[in-house]
């Protein structure tokens, strides 16, 4: 009781602070243009990951597209997080925390020394954002879709104050619940506004990875609170905070026999800023435990590197004097290595000279319609009037630039002030042209070969699985619409070997679409990922298909088509696909299965099946969802599953994507199995933000928490949103942060 009473006067003295702090801080502005400004407080994080204190988080935003990994070490606990402000309102973390006193299971045999793993998604939401009278006020769900290890919800508010040469202060003041709350020292306010709130359900629904609404803001409730000082030595900042949980529920404790009770509520702890991109932390907590951790951090939205790339051409006088004189092979070669552009074929009509090429330089294409400019102008006759660049992919027509040859010469001589590329380009319709060509150069056979790293974390035999492989890639034309394509994988390391169990050990029943893959990948060195003939058509100005029939993936063959309605410069699509298959027999090159028990070891396959889906993608226009898009594919997955799939995916200036996808289908919990239903997040990197040489190709990483058959996707070789891209650009979209260019 008398724990209590010292709660509720520490609430009274909080208040106070937060209702006078505004008196002493300074205004963004003001700061902003002080003179003589000291180091500037910048959001820290917490433990478990996410902007706060130590244990407890903070109503604080970091800046927007903020990407921070953090991994934390103490006596109970290993904590490995990756937290992103994926909106200036929104931040959301992953994480993965080991239990050292907890195995992951009893039976030695399935996981051996394996340590419990917890995977936990947070989100916290800004409420209000602080303004001279008002603090940033957050509310926030920890471990939202988990097991209810951590499981607790939040309100906070936070005041940043300043002082004349002592450095800056940020005040917080929160109410959680659950993992937030057990310490009880005080009521829960809405237990007054309904019964429902004031117990909180002790159980966890279904088999893990449902959101449980019911426990949201249920049982007993702490007030908790701290400060944050950055000090005037600008690398150091100080904690000091007041726990809201008692510890009395923690896995170590319930499960493990662990005495975690704390010898006090308050903790202390120190930040020190290595550089920019690197802190160490160190805390002392619950006056028992010390805790170490780092974090790395970058930022998706400012992130940048300077390039390395050839200067623009300046212009010439030597230009030929008829199209005949025109050396092709030499301005085919510059088209290439200047602005990027791969030729096909060129065609005269009338003064206008066409190009059809394939752009694999640059995401922006004002960049290289100026560079290919650059390049005609100083090769093409100059009674050639209109220089038109028509962009395909996969021999698909997709954008056509029509470039004014009067309108570059006026802009590359700066004959008026502040020229621009647009004042001379002009987009129109692409069309197929049957002309006879000027020049012809299209290679029908292309092959690569590039580097693929698979892995899982969180896995029950091990905290990490790996297969680091090689794929070929090779494709043939056979007529202009007709392509004859091939994978080939090799496994070159991998920790496969680790995974032990042929069954899922959750007792699911389902068709084994996605849980066999182990078969496909251990057991074979090498292996034909896909071998195809695909056809792809246009139609009209906005219409495409492609169909196609073969090995369409690692464990699927089949026939199907795809086609897709898509205007240009629109925030809008929608397609639809539908394809007939039968699962490969792991044991044969070519072979698939005839029967849905032929795979035995209690393992059911697709023998025969259909999966087909309409997707419709929307890029919204609202502000607070600025640089969005979600797609959502209704129909039949792989498992003969029936129901939906949402995707959403954020971009930030530099074009690095990240995204998340669910899948809800008519198979229950139960039948789906540990994790509920499927759930998934993915990161797309340009290459050329990371690469010193200017590139429109991009990385892809995907993590799965767990590998289940429900809500599973057919994995094609080609997609047409992705390949039609330039239509309506979305992943060709330019970085927005001005790019140092040095010329080589």
């Amino acid at each position: 009781m008398l724990f209590k009473r010292f709660s509720f006067s520490s609430l009274i003295v909080c208040s106070n602070i937060l209702l006078i702090a505004p008196i002493y801080a300074e205004e963004a502005d003001y700061l902003a243009s002080a003179p003589f400004q000291g180091p500037q407080l910048k959001p820290s994080q917490t433990d478990f990951g996410g902007v706060g204190l130590m244990q407890m988080p903070s109503g604080r935003m970091a800046e927007d597209g903020a990407l921070s990994f953090g991994y934390s070490n103490n006596s109970e606990y290993q904590f490995y997080s990756i937290s992103l402000q994926l909106m200036p309102w929104l931040e959301t973390t992953m994480r993965y925390a080991q239990v050292d006193d907890v195995l992951y299971s009893s039976d030695e045999s399935f996981s051996g020394d394996t340590k419990y793993t917890d995977k936990g998604i947070d989100t916290k939401i800004r409420l209000l954002k602080e303004n001279h009278w008002l603090p940033e006020v957050s509310v926030g769900l920890r471990d939202l879709g988990g097991t209810g290890l951590f499981d607790g919800e939040f309100i906070a508010a936070t005041k940043r104050f300043s002082t004349d040469g002592y450095g800056q202060f940020d005040l917080t003041l929160g109410l959680g619940w659950g993992y937030f709350g057990t310490r009880g020292n005080i009521s829960n306010p809405l237990c007054n506004a309904a019964d429902r709130f004031c117990d909180r359900i002790s159980e966890y629904s279904d088999n893990g990875g449902s959101v449980d609404y019911n426990r949201w803001f249920t049982g007993s409730s702490s007030l908790f609170g701290g400060v944050e000082y950055q000090t005037p030595y600008e690398p150091l900042r100080l904690k000091l905070e007041y726990d809201g949980n008692d510890y009395s529920q923690d896995f170590p404790v319930t499960r493990g026999g662990i005495d975690m009770t704390p010898r006090t509520p308050w903790n202390v702890g120190a930040v020190y800023a290595v550089n920019d991109g690197f802190n160490i932390r160190l805390s002392y907590e619950r006056g028992t435990t010390a805790v170490l951790g780092f974090t790395l951090s970058t930022n998706f939205d400012t992130i940048k590197t300077p390039w390395v790339d050839d200067p623009i051409p300046a212009l010439g006088t030597q230009q030929a004097t008829t199209l005949n004189d025109v050396d092709w092979k030499k301005l085919d070669h510059e088209l290439k290595t200047v602005a990027g552009y791969k030729t096909d074929s060129i065609y005269q009509d009338g003064d206008t000279v066409s190009i059809i090429a394939e752009q694999n330089k640059y995401r922006d294409r004002d960049v290289a319609a100026e560079r290919a400019a650059a390049v005609l102008a100083n090769n093409l006759p100059t009674d050639i009037v209109t220089y038109n660049i028509i962009e395909e992919n996969k021999n698909l027509p997709l954008k056509s630039t029509e470039i004014s040859a009067q309108n570059y010469r006026n802009i590359a001589n700066i004959n008026y002030i502040n020229p621009s590329i647009k004042d001379a380009i002009t987009d129109i319709p692409p069309e197929e042209i049957h002309s006879d060509p000027l020049y012809e150069n299209f290679e029908p056979l292309s092959f690569g070969i590039a580097p693929r790293l698979t892995q899982s974390v969180g896995q029950p035999e091990k905290f990490y699985i790996y297969n680091l492989s090689v794929d070929g890639n090779a494709s043939y034309w056979l007529n202009p619409h007709l392509e004859l394509s091939s994978s080939v994988t090799l496994n070159v390391i991998n920790n496969l070997d680790e995974l032990n169990f042929t069954v899922p050990p959750d007792g699911t029943s389902n068709y084994r679409v996605r849980t066999l893959v182990r078969a496909y990948v251990e057991n074979n060195d090498a292996y034909m990922s896909n071998l195809q003939l695909t056809w792809f058509q246009k139609y009209g100005q906005n219409w495409y298909q492609q169909i196609y029939g073969g090995y369409l993936e690692t464990m699927f063959a089949g026939v199907g088509t795809e086609i897709l309605y898509r205007q240009p410069n629109s925030n809008w699509a929608i397609g639809a696909d539908v394809n007939a298959i039968a699962q490969r027999d792991p044991d044969s090159v070519f072979g698939v299965f005839q029967n849905d028990n032929d795979y035995g070891n209690n393992a059911k396959v697709l023998a025969r099946g259909t999966t087909g889906h309409v997707s419709l993608y929307y890029q919204p226009q609202w502000s607070f969802l600025e640089d969005t898009m979600f797609r959502v594919d209704v129909g039949k997955f792989l498992a003969t599953d029936v129901g939906a799939r949402l995707d959403f995916s954020k971009q930030y200036k530099s074009g690095v994507i990240v995204g998340a996808f669910a899948s809800k289908t008519n198979m229950s919990a139960e039948e789906f199995g540990e994790g509920s239903f499927t759930k998934g997040f993915y990161l797309s990197i340009p290459f050329d933000t990371i690469y010193l040489k200017p590139s429109n190709t991009r990385a892809k990483f995907g993590w799965l928490p767990l590998t289940r058959d429900g809500g599973r996707v057919l994995d094609k070789r080609n997609n047409l949103f992705e390949l039609t891209d330039v239509v309506s650009p979305w992943y060709q979209r330019p970085n927005q942060n001005k790019q140092d260019i040095i010329n080589q």
